[in-house]
């Protein structure tokens, strides 16, 4: 068989090897690489794997996996002369339930009965280290927020990462260098919600490998530096039906809208365990600081969790503000949407609306206008996604892997923490954190 007979846009001259990618309980990329001239018995049989080694799938005794290639996401790696690949995984013939891919397609095909399409822009942040080979991270710029030219010593790395994105299908929007020293954001558009998942996994590859190249290490972990501020991923979030987009009311956000916000609001404390997934999560996620803890929603105030941007026409959406880089981008969208949408058709009302600067107020105020916090610490997070049926079912299969990894994450922590003589809700980043989660 002709490949690029029966797929124009492989050309086995070029490309040799093909990456067949996945990613695990916590997001991270895993996958193997076959001979381009497998390409198409991974689209349709599918490529056998031991998923016993993989975080948050199979056991040993049962672990026979087959990953098939979805060729809408076939994209070539410039850098590498290689191609890679997304795709579902499946066991004994079905759907495998722990699949993450697989939980977003199931989620976005129950927004669809409903008459939903949805559509999410993502703004992942991240820090630029100087490779040392020890956990002392040193700082190569001390630029600040939107700082150009003299501060900015990473402006070109920027770039050349904008450069090279549209390679992978994404498409950079804004550049720009954020409040910490060393700290970045590169925006993308927005698109449909399982293409930006994709993307949001394409984007940290790229970063990551760039910065590589140019003898720098990219992370996303959300507090890689105690004092300095976390890395965020706030997800601008809109549905849309029959071509037009639901969350736009004749004089402002639509009931739709309202009513997805008062799901996500309610279930915000069980949304933290998928959206902020790890112990580092939470060293971000502190009161008394510019962190979005507080639920809470507004037009146009960055102090609450949920924000309506200004906007015109059709570009009416919600962010959500506590996100972090460290979630695995299939399972958290598809618990948001899960979670907005019991709001829509329960109808519920939001209640916590702030016009105010809710950092600002005493505790006493934001008792009286019903402003509750977010969990303090992964563990207080895991106990609220076991109390929360719908953020439960938004996770389908995966819950049962997603708890059990978690909960023993959480449980090696506070051994570690035990150890080493430190209060539970220690502010400081430790060495733990560091080789657990700077890699993210």
């Amino acid at each position: 068989m002709n490949i690029s007979a029966k797929f124009p846009n492989v050309d086995i001259t070029r490309q040799r090897f093909l990456q067949l990618i996945f990613v695990d309980i916590n997001g991270v990329p895993k996958g193997l690489e076959i001979p381009i001239e497998r390409y198409e018995e991974a689209v349709e049989d599918g490529i056998a794997f031991d998923g016993s080694s993989i975080p948050g799938f199979q056991g040993i005794e049962d672990s026979d996996l087959i990953f098939k290639a979805d060729p809408s996401t076939y994209a070539e790696v410039p850098w590498e002369g290689i191609a890679r690949v997304y795709g579902y995984i499946y066991k004994d013939g079905k759907p495998y339930g722990a699949d993450p891919r697989g939980v977003l397609r199931r989620t976005l095909k129950r927004l669809e009965k409903e008459g939903f399409k949805a559509y999410i822009g993502p703004e992942p942040e991240f820090y630029l280290f100087k490779k040392n080979g020890t956990w002392e991270l040193h700082i190569p710029d001390s630029g600040g927020y939107f700082d150009l030219v003299t501060l900015d010593k990473a402006r070109e790395l920027r770039r050349e990462i904008a450069l090279y994105m549209p390679s992978f299908g994404l498409v950079p929007e804004a550049l720009h260098h954020e409040v910490g020293k060393a700290q970045h954001e590169i925006d993308f558009r927005y698109d449909e919600a399982l293409k930006t998942a994709d993307n949001l996994v394409s984007f940290k590859y790229i970063v990551k490998a760039i910065a590589e190249m140019r003898g720098l290490h990219a992370t996303f972990m959300p507090k890689p530096l105690y004092g300095f501020p976390g890395n965020g991923m706030h997800l601008h979030i809109s549905l849309w039906r029959n071509g037009e987009n639901a969350f736009a009311g004749e004089d402002g956000l639509s009931e739709t809208a309202i009513h997805f916000i008062a799901g996500i609001l309610k279930r915000a404390k069980a949304l933290a365990a998928v959206t902020n997934p790890t112990v580092n999560s939470y060293k971000r996620l502190v009161p008394g600081y510019e962190a979005p803890v507080y639920i809470s929603w507004g037009y146009r105030n960055r102090s609450t969790l949920v924000r309506i941007p200004a906007f015109q026409n059709s570009g009416a959406r919600i962010e959500y503000r506590c996100p972090d880089p460290s979630a695995n981008p299939y399972l958290a969208i598809a618990a948001v949407l899960m979670a907005g949408l019991d709001g829509i058709k329960r109808k519920l009302e939001p209640d916590a609306y702030v016009e105010g600067n809710v950092y600002n107020m005493t505790e006493e105020e934001r008792n009286r206008r019903g402003i509750e916090t977010l969990p303090g610490s992964l563990g207080e997070a895991l106990e609220e996604l076991k109390k929360d049926r719908i953020v439960r079912d938004a996770l389908g299969e995966a819950y049962r892997n997603f708890i059990a990894y978690k909960e023993n994450e959480w449980s090696e922590y506070v051994t570690y923490l035990e150890s080493e003589g430190l209060p539970v809700k220690t502010k400081k980043v430790t060495e733990w954190e560091l080789e657990r989660y700077f890699y993210i």
